[in-house]
């Protein structure tokens, strides 16, 4: 492969997995000027290759693949192996958004709230192109199974909503003046790294087919369940030793709650992504009733 393909290839893998902003970012990964990422990225753009906001047409980008010398065509590849990749690098996308929400709260620092929420712009357009992905994928291979294929989205679906709870987290300090009693911020760094350990355990399941997992998962989801009650309990008992006339501190008692479901629904999302491993890997359909009624 010559340097000017190679490079090309490199281009079009931080499009692909790594959702850049601009030109400036590609270039900075990959140590070249921006004026020959343009060079190689013009003749791509004008074709309808390249797509606004960094979007790439797989059935175009196949074409170009073909010519470069480690091309492995997409119906060769086994599981999808670009979208799978895809949703690695989201959920490790989401989990720097969830520490950068929570050190927020940690440090109660403006900035990196504001950080937190910009993230989930890229967050939310991973999972459109994700979705666009699976679609192009499936209509190049009249063979896929097309619902099996369709669950990559639903993983998407999961890892966006995951996001959206980061951004209650960080919205926590942007629209709170108070920083957080020492006991109930000790519960809250607890459901938070039970949080993480379930995202980890889940995307590990679909990644890698470790639905083995789920017991563990199982287990973390009781554990970040009675966190959760003996929170609202503490917070409860605080409520009812400060008078309601204050507006401030009453609204501050309403974000807080919020802090606290958003790591419960992270681990409940968490479960429902192992679900969706199951059924991908072991071919085992999930239920169709709530799981609060099972």
């Amino acid at each position: 492969m010559s340097k000017k393909d190679k490079t090309l290839k490199g281009i079009l893998d931080i499009i692909l997995y790594e959702n850049p902003s601009t030109q400036d970012e590609i270039a900075e990964k990959l140590g070249i000027t921006r004026r020959y990422v343009t060079q190689l990225l013009q003749p791509l753009v004008k074709e309808g290759t390249v797509k606004r906001a960094y979007m790439i047409d797989l059935k175009s980008y196949e074409k170009i693949a073909e010519s470069l010398s480690d091309y492995v065509s997409f119906h060769e590849t086994k599981g999808n192996v670009i979208v799978t990749d895809m949703i690695s690098n989201m959920a490790k996308h989401v989990h720097s958004q969830l520490e950068v929400s929570f050190d927020a709260v940690l440090e109660h620092d403006m900035e990196k709230a504001n950080k937190a929420l910009e993230m989930d712009f890229a967050t939310n357009n991973m999972v459109e192109k994700i979705r666009t992905s699976v679609e192009t994928i499936v209509s190049m291979n009249k063979h896929s199974e097309i619902a099996k294929s369709m669950l990559y989205n639903e993983v998407a679906y999961d890892l966006e909503r995951i996001g959206d709870y980061c951004g209650h987290i960080a919205k926590f300090v942007i629209n709170d003046v108070y920083e957080i009693e020492e006991n109930a911020l000790k519960k809250l760094k607890n459901m938070y790294n039970l949080a993480q350990k379930m995202i980890n355990l889940a995307v590990m399941a679909f990644i890698e087919g470790r639905t083995d997992l789920k017991d563990d998962l199982m287990e973390l989801q009781e554990a970040i369940h009675i966190i959760q009650t003996k929170a609202i309990n503490l917070i409860a008992e605080q409520m009812a030793e400060n008078s309601f006339d204050e507006k401030e501190r009453s609204n501050y008692f309403i974000y807080l709650f919020r802090v606290i479901k958003a790591f419960k629904r992270m681990g409940d999302i968490s479960v429902e992504i192992m679900d969706v491993s199951i059924e991908f890997h072991n071919n085992i359909p999930r239920s169709t009733t709530p799981r609060t009624f099972r």
